[in-house]
């Protein structure tokens, strides 16, 4: 007997989507994850100050980068984009932004400060969204102008509770959501491991010069590096692939996912940071601070429901028959 079923309808076909849809949730899961846990390999690599701990994250994330081009054999592709003065110039101006990002985050979370880190990036959502309207000129839905809103409402009430700006908060948000912005302008003539190794190499100068400084100085608490033991040393080299990792798993997981479903995902970070905080640090919740974070939360229950809505509505109109 002849099966006249189409092509279309083989089993294997039909699974093919489900399984590269899992692949990139597992991958989106693993990159949100280690942020999410990052917090406790700073902890782990004490006595090193904020700044060391930069500084080596920075040189060993480029020596991760040169093993992976050459594993990956993209060394001619990477030349290529070093040779582009744009291109240079774009990932200059995001090395600027991500190395704020990366200081005031270790700085945070080696000071006590990881649920102020937690709240920053629950609200760089809302921030990237900020700055598409005033930079962009993106025009907003109305429930997107709402948890907009909303979610100053919650800075206000942080802020009150705290009687004093969250600045920390802010100034994570603001500059991974800047470094988000500039990063889109290459995003499609750059990968992510090119792209890690170009911000490394323009951040690497810097990152030795501070080393040498506190080196010969002990300014910022000096260098521990390979003088508390190879255990610390293994973890501070460790810094480089804990850098590169979650950044490789999240552009993969990018290329298999909706934006409602990554944008879904991207939530485990700051709850993951939120738990480090209060359970393994043992920062203090106070009441301004859970309704601080239950208004933000609200903000952005708001954004992820419009945001299926809005997707539902426009797969609606791509499939709907012209009559």
């Amino acid at each position: 007997m002849i099966d006249e079923r189409p092509a279309s309808a083989s089993p294997s076909d039909a699974r093919a989507p489900r399984s590269e849809a899992s692949v990139g949730v597992a991958q989106a899961i693993g990159a949100y994850g280690l942020w999410g846990v990052l917090p406790l390999l700073f902890i782990a690599m004490a006595p090193a100050g904020a700044y060391e701990i930069v500084a080596w994250r920075i040189v060993f994330a480029l020596g991760f980068c040169t093993v992976l081009l050459s594993v990956l054999r993209s060394w001619r592709r990477t030349g290529a984009l070093l040779r582009q003065r744009r291109v240079m110039a774009v990932m200059a101006l995001a090395a600027a932004f991500i190395v704020v990002n990366w200081t005031v985050y270790v700085l945070a979370t080696t000071t006590g400060h990881t649920v102020e880190a937690a709240l920053g990036y629950f609200i760089n959502p809302l921030v990237t969204i900020a700055l598409g309207v005033f930079l962009l000129h993106e025009r907003l839905r109305v429930a997107q102008w709402v948890a907009v809103g909303i979610s100053v409402v919650a800075v206000v009430v942080i802020a009150v509770g705290y009687g004093q700006i969250p600045w920390i908060s802010l100034t994570l948000a603001f500059s991974f959501g800047l470094y988000g912005l500039v990063k889109k302008r290459v995003g499609g003539v750059v990968d992510a491991v090119s792209g890690l190794t170009i911000e490394t190499l323009w951040l690497t100068p810097v990152a030795v010069g501070a080393l040498v400084v506190m080196g010969l100085t002990g300014v910022g608490g000096g260098i521990t590096f390979a003088s508390e033991g190879w255990v610390h040393t293994l973890i501070m080299i460790g810094a480089g692939p804990a850098t590169a990792v979650p950044l490789l798993l999240f552009a993969s997981s990018a290329r298999r996912l909706s934006l409602s479903t990554l944008g879904l995902t991207q939530y485990l970070t700051p709850i993951l940071q939120l738990v480090v905080g209060v359970l393994v640090q043992h920062e203090a919740m106070s009441a301004s601070r859970w309704i601080g974070f239950g208004i933000v939360w609200i903000a952005l229950l708001l954004l992820t429901v419009d945001s299926f809505v809005a997707g539902r509505s426009a797969r609606r109109r791509v499939v709907a028959p012209v009559l």
